[in-house]
């Protein structure tokens, strides 16, 4: 896998930032137009500039997300925005309309374009077609099943890079073609406005008692009878890598710092070779997610009893590492810890290691019993030597 690309989401500068601490080759993140998110998830022209600079200096690649269905009137706007993408320093763009790619490869013909899993490429000739308009690379659609990976890969040319999720949220719909937000909140989803509305809770009622509402249970206490599980694929990444694929990508643009970082954290690890499985395995449980399944890469899923479609986290994200020395690190709260707490450590350089809170002391050398103040910088003494960027956590089962 010493080729494979791992690639991280970044929805704000802060989970960039996070993710290339934490061993990301690239990052994909959403610029002011048809980045098909939330608009608190898309960086300006400015911020994309800022963070090209910071991604090259770490010698990684950036790309920028164009990959919502365009409409009529947003086509002209494409050959403005695709030179100003190339400005600000991105090395490719994400493309799921087949409008959206020819306007580009004509007008900007120099910006590097990718295939998105919007786009429901599960074939080898829709990737060979997509090669010839121009796509540097495909992003397979999630249905593909390691045998079909292989075989696509097999059947079309060697300059056409292969994608392929392995990690986060999967979506009901096929490779999120989705208008259920539409019909019930007037939000689509496929202009990045999706209310997730198979993640809620739904009852079951008979036409002639309208105010009996009859909970639809799959396990005790759950209702969420659309909700899929979250993908994970650390425990096959050499047979993804044996079926062609070179680029790994982890779902999240909307997920936090602390996800990115866990996420990411165990799949480098993972990658290198640097810890077990077991432990990297063990370190995803530590963020938030739904019950785990690999997806339909060995086949159609099974419904598993037990998926409740529940979130779930072994730990609490407690503080980020802002300045460290041998033996004192200044840290950002995030959630409450006192004195006497025991913290683990979230780094690149070690996996599990803890160590006691003996002393918690504020900026102005004030000691403190508890750390209740959120974004509150302090100063804690600790045994291993951290670096900025590092994470604190609290385990919680």
């Amino acid at each position: 896998m010493k080729n494979c690309e791992l690639l991280a989401p970044a929805g704000s500068y802060e989970s960039l930032q996070t993710a290339l601490h934490f061993g990301a080759d690239a990052v994909y993140l959403g610029g002011p137009m048809l980045q098909l998110r939330a608009e608190s998830a898309g960086f300006s022209f400015e911020q994309l500039q800022a963070a090209a600079e910071l991604v090259h200096a770490k010698g990684k690649r950036m790309y920028v997300t164009v990959n919502c269905f365009a409409e009529n009137g947003e086509i002209d706007a494409l050959e403005e925005y695709g030179k100003n993408l190339l400005l600000c320093g991105a090395d490719a763009a994400i493309v799921s309309d087949l409008g959206v790619l020819a306007e580009l490869k004509e007008k900007v013909p120099e910006l590097e374009l990718h295939v998105s899993t919007q786009a429901n490429c599960v074939n080898r000739k829709a990737a060979e077609m997509w090669h010839k308009l121009g796509a540097k690379r495909v992003v397979l659609g999630r249905e593909m099943r390691l045998d079909d990976i292989r075989e696509l890969r097999d059947k079309t040319p060697d300059t056409l890079e292969i994608e392929a999720f392995v990690h986060g949220a999967m979506c009901m719909a096929y490779s999120g073609r989705c208008l259920l937000s539409s019909y019930i909140s007037h939000r689509s989803g496929n202009r990045g406005d999706c209310t997730q509305p198979c993640r809620w809770n739904y009852y079951l009622v008979e036409e002639k008692r309208p105010n009996m509402y009859l909970p639809v249970i799959e396990d005790a206490g759950a209702t969420a009878v659309l909700s899929s599980s979250d993908l994970k694929c650390i425990d096959f990444l050499q047979e993804l890598a044996d079926a062609g694929v070179t680029s790994f990508k982890i779902e999240g643009r909307m997920k936090t710092a602390y996800y990115v970082a866990t996420v990411v954290n165990a799949y480098r690890h993972a990658m290198d070779g640097t810890a077990s499985l077991d432990v990297c395995e063990k370190e995803l449980l530590c963020a938030s997610h739904r019950p785990f399944d690999s997806g339909f890469y060995f086949g159609n899923v099974a419904k598993d009893p037990n998926n409740d479609g529940l979130y779930r986290s072994d730990c609490q994200f407690t503080a980020t590492v802002l300045e460290a020395t041998d033996t004192e690190i200044v840290v950002e709260m995030r959630n409450r810890f006192k004195v006497g707490d025991e913290l683990e450590i979230l780094s690149p350089d070690s996996l599990g290691a803890k160590f006691t809170v003996t002393a918690i002391t504020d900026m102005d050398g004030n000691a403190r019993e508890d750390a209740f103040l959120v974004q509150e910088h302090l100063r804690l003494a600790c045994p291993y030597k951290l670096r900025a960027g590092d994470i604190l956590r609290k385990r919680t089962v």
